[in-house]
């Protein structure tokens, strides 16, 4: 699969994954007339958004026809640590119905996760466990012409436990052993410096299996990460962690393009930003579009 050319831009609507998802008081309609005004070539969707029903769904693409964006990549978070086998096929179920709809909407990449860190789980278990699930489900992605983007992940919003492949070793021992072109890496730097480790070095380990990237700057708005860390076991995100403007937290994107720029990188960037509302993501969209200019060339 080729990627390379220069990176295109998607937004991802991190600041209102509440209002679309739990109460329902924004539709995704609606955030596409929104996201519309950024100027960026598409919007990355999560499965929470979506209705399965085919007059919602082809409502929904006409109404990125009409604005000229793609849907190019479809985020979930599917549970493969599920220990109960009824539970887990349904989750499988699951990530097989969203490569549908990936493909659906001409998309090409559909995440897939580890899975909750159950205190219960062995380390040995929980690898084996998600490398054989993802390998099984590569045929289907394949037949839809599907990419499955594995994110080094901290946590789902809705989940209890933390991401059972969050840290550098675990995450790397399971693409290590899934080797597909229909497979590949979705780098977030921010969740490596939640997993308490150095964005860069995982971004070298991995730099060659990355297909798609989403573009984020965490802070802590108070405590440390060793205080954040005590809180992971409990639903969704701790109150002292926060997305911040890009380009004003700890990721050092200058190195990060650096590297992407490398390896001939020319898939897609999606922003993950704005929790304080739509200026911050259009001071997003606009840092980024200059470092993809600086880095790759002129941003059309």
């Amino acid at each position: 699969m080729s990627r390379s050319g220069k990176p295109k831009l998607a937004v991802f609507p991190k600041c209102f994954m509440d209002q679309l998802c739990v109460d329902r008081t924004m539709t995704l309609f609606e955030w596409i007339e929104m996201a519309a005004t950024l100027g960026v070539e598409g919007l990355e969707f999560y499965s929470g958004f979506l209705e399965d029903d085919d007059r919602f769904l082809n409502g929904i693409k006409d109404a990125l026809a009409r604005h000229n964006l793609a849907m190019p990549m479809l985020c979930c978070s599917p549970d493969f640590t599920q220990p109960d086998p009824l539970r887990l096929k349904k989750e499988i179920d699951q990530e097989k119905r969203m490569i549908e709809i990936t493909a659906f909407f001409g998309g090409r990449f559909c995440r897939v996760l580890s899975g909750q860190r159950r205190p219960e789980l062995t380390r040995e278990e929980g690898v084996a466990q998600v490398v054989r699930v993802i390998k099984d489900l590569l045929p289907f992605a394949e037949d839809h012409g599907v990419v499955l983007s594995m994110e080094n992940h901290y946590k789902d919003n809705y989940w209890q436990y933390p991401e059972f492949a969050q840290k550098m070793d675990v995450f790397v021992d399971i693409i290590e052993q899934i080797d597909s072109p229909w497979f590949g890496v979705n780098f977030d730097p921010s969740n490596a410096i939640l997993a308490g480790e150095d964005p860069l070095l995982l971004l070298d380990r991995v730099k060659h299996r990355i297909v798609t990237m989403h573009a984020s700057d965490r802070y802590l708005k108070y405590g440390t990460l060793e205080e954040l860390r005590k809180e992971e076991d409990s639903v969704g995100y701790a109150k002292r962690l926060s997305h911040g403007a890009i380009g004003e937290g700890l990721n050092d994107y200058d190195k990060i393009f650096s590297t992407l720029r490398s390896v001939d990188f020319g898939s897609w960037i999606s922003i993950e930003d704005g929790l304080e509302g739509m200026d911050q993501l259009r001071q997003s969209v606009e840092f980024l579009k200059g470092k993809i200019d600086r880095s790759f060339g002129q941003h059309n």
